[in-house]
């Protein structure tokens, strides 16, 4: 059975704690995209743990996930068909040409 969000989540602005390993494995698991727990251990596992730069850029993709996936307007991105974000930069290109 998988972990279900708390009714906190819902609130605007809520981001759960993070600031650990330990923390963002636990919101991965409750709060992330299905599967990004596994993958992110994966990318740890693969990660020189000498390489400090390394593992601040694998935490710092997941947990902008987490971030992302309690974002109105960040779902509503991802939601987005090709066509329409091909048809909006379309448009931008027009207008940035006209002037």
């Amino acid at each position: 059975m998988t972990a279900q969000p708390d009714h906190q989540a819902a609130r605007p602005g809520f981001t759960p704690p993070m600031r650990t390993l330990a923390e963002l494995r636990a919101a991965l698991s409750t709060w992330g995209f299905p599967g990004d727990r596994e993958r992110f251990e994966a990318e740890l596992d693969a990660a020189d743990l000498d390489d400090l730069t390394q593992v601040r850029e694998v935490t710092q993709a997941y947990r902008h996930r987490v971030v992302l996936r309690y974002d109105a307007q960040g779902m509503a991105a991802l939601a987005r068909t090709t066509t329409d974000v091909e048809a909006e930069l379309r448009r931008k290109f027009e207008e940035a040409g006209a002037q």
